[in-house]
């Protein structure tokens, strides 16, 4: 029986660490959470929100994920959106999804991200 979605993972270019840091960390405000140090030698790095966990692992010949993406719920979407915009990350609205306002995005390595509210 499945009991919850335990985390997300994408990958990630070798020696993109630091500035996936930057990013999920300084413009999207996760808490980077520690590897255990036998999956830390691999590289990487893994963050939370609340109950989310996003996992990036490093992949030789990596190509970003454009159609595959984690859907990332937050609240006063206008102002997180501006929040992306402000840290250097590209914002694309699509209001194809009734009840939800939504966007798009890009981490620094061109994995697609979705950030989505409900309309009340």
């Amino acid at each position: 029986m499945i009991t919850g979605l335990d985390h997300v993972q994408l990958a990630a270019p070798p020696g993109s660490e630091e500035r996936l840091r930057a990013y999920y960390a300084d413009v999207l405000g996760m808490v980077e959470i520690p590897k255990p140090p036998a999956l830390a030698a691999r590289g990487g790095c893994w963050f939370r929100a609340g109950g989310l966990q996003l996992h990036l692992g490093i992949e030789t010949g990596f190509r970003p994920a454009k159609k595959a993406h984690p859907g990332i719920g937050v609240t006063g979407i206008e102002a997180y959106a501006a929040r992306l915009r402000d840290g250097g990350a590209p914002v694309t609205w699509d209001d194809d999804l009734p009840g939800h306002r939504r966007f798009y995005s890009e981490d620094p390595v061109g994995n697609r991200l979705e950030f989505l509210e409900p309309v009340t």
